[in-house]
């Protein structure tokens, strides 16, 4: 009986090793997904905001506006919401250190680093998309 008893525990004990297992790549593969997803909405986000601001530029006669909230409060509007003023879409935070009448430089990076972003991306005046893992700024 205590020999059939050793035995159970044992099985038990494997099948939770098992699921344990199985769990954890599960989870690891959904966070990669998600990280993915986060870094793509990053990009198109910063493409979207340097267009919003290229398109302002060629309005007038080359200035580019003193914040992205004259890009939201023009008629027609150039950009649909201030990413700045939020403080976390989709996992990064976005700020243009660098918005002034001749050139611009904005800035998405990960809320916390390697769990809702790998990369910190940058896009300045021209419209050039560049990024540098988050990881090496801390």
């Amino acid at each position: 009986m205590k020999e059939l008893l050793g035995r159970s525990f044992v099985l038990i004990m494997i099948i939770i090793a098992l699921a344990s297992l199985i769990l954890r790549i599960a989870i690891d593969k959904i966070m990669q997904v998600s990280i993915a997803q986060n870094e793509s909405v990053a990009q198109s986000n910063l493409k979207l905001i340097s267009t919003a601001l290229e398109n302002y530029a060629k309005v007038s006669h080359g200035i580019f506006p003193p914040n992205l909230a004259t890009l939201i409060n023009t008629t027609p509007p150039f950009l649909d919401k201030d990413y700045i003023a939020q403080p976390v879409v989709k996992g990064y935070n976005y700020s243009c250190p660098v918005l002034d009448a001749s050139t611009y430089s904005c800035v998405a990076a990960p809320g916390k680093c390697r769990i809702t972003g790998r990369k910190i991306y940058t896009v300045t005046t021209g419209g050039s998309l560049s990024y540098e893992d988050c990881s090496a700024k801390e």
